[in-house]
């Protein structure tokens, strides 16, 4: 396994398999502070994740945040949740 600073460098440097697997990690430690942090930098896989946990636990704002931040999949989420 690699660990978390060596995926940043590489994440940093442009490499999304590297960011999507710094999404996948944070995910796996339920750092969604983490999470938010990446989605912030444009990574969709943070923002499945996310998207994910806030559908789950029905936090309807935390939604609209994650599309507004860029994730268009959650928007379509939170239109469901508000049938």
């Amino acid at each position: 396994m690699t660990d978390w600073d060596t995926l940043r460098t590489l994440a940093d440097e442009g490499n999304e398999k590297a960011l999507d697997k710094l999404a996948d990690l944070a995910d796996e430690r339920d750092d969604t502070a983490a999470l938010s942090e990446l989605l912030d930098e444009g990574c969709e896989r943070a923002g499945e994740h996310l998207t994910r946990r806030a559908a789950a636990a029905k936090d309807l704002l935390e939604l609209q945040r994650i599309r507004d931040a860029g994730y268009d999949e959650a928007g379509e989420v939170l239109d469901q949740l508000l049938g």
